[in-house]
């Protein structure tokens, strides 16, 4: 373990809904949502001020229409999001080589890797409060929480009570103590199955993880799953950051109290899974090719199906269909104890066009957003940047019925007008177009 809170993490706050108030000024301090707008969208991102409406990540997008009606409703630019996510990662790697990113808006350092600097409480938290400057001032604004600590776990324990636009340094020795008040799901690794379980033995907290011997652990989750979190709960984690962190897939697996046999339900059970993957995609700036089912029956045995793609995808109604038409195929019959979808062969470019859903009714507004237009109709999803021949740049506010209204402004510009035109104005089209 080591002897100095060196692992830092940096969580940029509240990421794709903190770019869009920054280059709409009109929506500073007003709340924001960004994900899918289609009646089985998710929540990728809300602004803090949604949240005290219940609004979070991943929760259905006409559940936070229902809380957050007044809000702005967006479906992301995920250019806009990876050109601010480059400037805060180089900034990381002038501190060390040693960057692990985890997605577009997130990271761990290792700063006893790097220029040689003095690794005492004082200097690390200087260093943290000099490099939240820097992002502010490169961003144009954007927030940073960051957190000190001597590993990865504790490290982000530190920045979410950071949150939001913090800094804060777990101290050593003081490990225990500052992870004994979380809920046991803080600590890596300790999902929805493996929470069933710890709860028979009265586990809510991690101070109630820290009264169990590591031999109950292990008599309850098995040897490998019971030793690494009785470490965790010490506040011991000697996992080191892995500069250059490939994602290689991302799933999500659910396992039931009672084997579910019924195919309709299952299918529910993959639309909330997909939705998830789809939310994880965006966030990583990621496309996948590969979508992939897998059902495991109650003898403990499992079925997998997957069916790669023409381009790759982060919609979330591809992800969903695909998961739908695996599910099809399986004999649910015997009852399945766990469900899961997932995605692999992920890349960092969309390739929309050389695929489309079976079912082209879908709405325009169901798509996630991605850096490849749809340039086969005039189709504007909100938050899009448009620009008038006379009027110069803004946004899509929203369109429908034959019309579409504009609010004309820019990061720079303050508050702007809105206007609002026919759906086929000549003089309306997208930048660069």
């Amino acid at each position: 373990m080591r002897t100095t809170a060196s692992v830092l993490h940096l969580d940029l706050d509240a990421f794709f809904a903190a770019v869009e108030q920054r280059d709409k000024p009109s929506l500073r301090g007003k709340p924001v949502i960004v994900g899918g707008l289609g009646q089985r969208g998710v929540v990728s991102t809300a602004s803090y001020e949604a949240r005290p409406f219940g609004v979070h990540s991943a929760m259905p997008m006409h559940e936070a229409r229902r809380r957050c009606p007044h809000a702005a409703f967006l479906a992301g630019r995920f250019y806009a999001y990876r050109q601010a996510s480059g400037i805060v990662m180089g900034l990381l790697r002038e501190l060390s080589p040693a960057v692990e990113a985890l997605s577009l808006d997130e990271a761990f350092v290792d700063l006893a890797i790097g220029p040689p600097r003095s690794l005492d409480d004082d200097e690390l938290v200087r260093l943290a409060a000099e490099l939240r400057t820097r992002v502010s001032e490169q961003t144009d604004g954007l927030t940073a929480s960051v957190g000190l600590g001597s590993s990865k776990f504790i490290a982000k324990v530190a920045t979410e009570l950071a949150k939001p636009d913090g800094i804060h340094l777990v101290p050593l020795g003081e490990e225990v103590t500052t992870i004994a008040p979380l809920p046991a799901r803080a600590i890596p690794g300790v999902g929805p199955a493996t929470m069933e379980r710890l709860a028979r033995l009265g586990v809510q907290l991690v101070s109630d993880l820290q009264q169990l011997s590591e031999a109950e652990l292990v008599r309850a989750l098995g040897r490998s799953a019971g030793e690494s979190l009785f470490q965790l709960a010490q506040g011991r984690d000697d996992r080191a950051v892995e500069p250059d962190r490939e994602t290689k897939s991302i799933s999500v697996e659910d396992t039931f109290a009672t084997d579910i046999a019924d195919g309709a339900t299952l299918a529910a059970v993959l639309d909330g899974q997909a939705g998830q993957v789809a939310e994880r995609l965006a966030k990583a700036g990621l496309f996948a090719r590969t979508v992939t089912v897998k059902l495991r029956w109650p003898d403990f045995s499992s079925v997998t199906r997957s069916r790669t793609l023409l381009g790759a995808t982060d919609r979330v109604e591809v992800i969903r269909q695909v998961a739908r038409e695996l599910l099809s195929g399986i004999d649910t019959s015997a009852g399945a104890r766990l469900a899961g979808v997932g995605v692999s062969g992920l890349v960092g470019i969309a390739q929309e066009a050389l695929f489309d859903l079976a079912d082209n009714s879908t709405d325009v507004e169901e798509r996630v957003a991605s850096d490849v237009p749809d340039r086969r109709n005039r189709g504007w999803l909100p938050g899009a940047d448009i620009v008038h021949d006379e009027l110069g740049p803004g946004w899509v506010w929203g369109s429908g019925h034959g019309v579409i209204t504009v609010r004309f402004e820019t990061a720079r510009s303050g508050p702007g007008p809105v206007r609002t035109f026919a759906l086929d104005e000549p003089a309306l089209h997208r930048p660069g177009d």
